[in-house]
């Protein structure tokens, strides 16, 4: 009897199925970003450099007007410079400036009579001094003398001109000069004894006369500084310094004769001559009109105590609005 096969048989030359290849499925993944960007250069080229090109000149344009921070200097940098900019340019003093800008204003005032041979009294000083100065320094009239000189300023560019009462009072004949040179008859329009003014209007005036800037003097101090400019002995413009010694003072004229109330006392020098001409502050503003100085000698030299009448009342007198 057969006995079965313990394995079973195998298949050999019989090959396993193989199973079929996928189907290809199409993918749904977008293209890579660097791709597409390439893509878009290649496309744009032209306008991406002018682009470029653009944003670099605006970037420097920026960079040029953008506001850049101070340099930090050190101090010996800072002394340098100051140092520097003085030499190459000193600075002008306050006194200096003032000059500068009342001295067009500032005109010489000359009174004539006829020659008597015996000047008076209070041209003799006058005359001494003027006949010390070289020629071209004097203007002569034939047949008259200097009675009086003095000196006087302009506060109105048509001529008028503010001058003491006692430089032109007698006169015959009144002369003024201009500081272009330009010499003139001068016509007394108006006095005020009681603050020894005149008022003068030239006959002739510069083209490009300019009228001195006047100040009230409510915020005047004893203390502050203040100029004398005139022609002091017939000498000038002359200018002087000093300071406000007082204010409200009284004065007396040696003669007894005149008595000046309300007056600025100040210690700039001032001398015959200089009556008539303006006290300036150092903004060169007109203050006052010197009319005295004190000489407990009698002498009629400065001695440090002038006297100028406050430009207020000088300024009613000349018809112009109160300050």
């Amino acid at each position: 009897m057969k006995k079965a096969p313990l394995y079973s048989r195998s298949r050999r030359g019989v090959a396993a199925p193989t199973p079929p290849p996928p189907e290809p499925v199409e993918s749904a993944a977008p293209a890579p970003a660097r791709q597409r960007l390439a893509g878009f250069v290649r496309r744009h080229e032209r306008r991406l450099w002018a682009l470029a090109v653009l944003l670099l000149v605006v970037t420097a344009l920026l960079w040029r007007v953008a506001p850049k921070g101070p340099p930090v200097l050190t101090f010996e940098q800072i002394d340098h410079l100051v140092r520097k900019s003085i030499e190459e340019k000193p600075l002008v003093s306050a006194a200096a400036r003032a000059y500068d800008k009342i001295i067009p204003s500032v005109v010489r005032v000359v009174g004539y009579e006829r020659d008597s041979g015996d000047p008076p009294r209070e041209a003799k000083a006058a005359k001494e001094a003027r006949d010390a100065r070289p020629k071209s320094e004097s203007s002569a009239e034939p047949g008259m003398q200097e009675r009086g000189v003095g000196t006087g300023v302009v506060i109105v560019d048509n001529g008028t001109i503010l001058t003491n009462l006692h430089v032109v009072l007698g006169a015959e004949k009144v002369k003024v000069t201009f500081m272009d040179g330009l010499e003139t008859e001068a016509r007394l329009i108006s006095v005020m004894p009681e603050h020894d003014l005149a008022v003068l209007r030239a006959v002739k005036i510069p083209d490009d006369l300019h009228p001195a800037t006047m100040r009230g003097t409510g915020d005047l101090n004893p203390g502050d500084r203040v100029m004398a400019v005139g022609f002091p002995f017939g000498i000038g413009p002359s200018a002087s310094e000093g300071v406000v010694s007082g204010l409200k003072r009284e004065f007396r004229s040696p003669e007894g004769e005149r008595v000046l109330t309300n007056l600025i006392q100040f210690d700039a020098a001032a001398n015959p001559g200089n009556s008539g001409g303006p006290l300036v502050t150092m903004e060169g503003e007109v203050v006052g009109v010197v009319t005295a100085i004190l000489n407990p000698t009698k002498q009629r030299v400065f001695v440090g105590i002038g006297f100028a009448v406050p430009i207020e009342n000088a300024a009613a007198g000349a018809g112009m609005p109160p300050f």
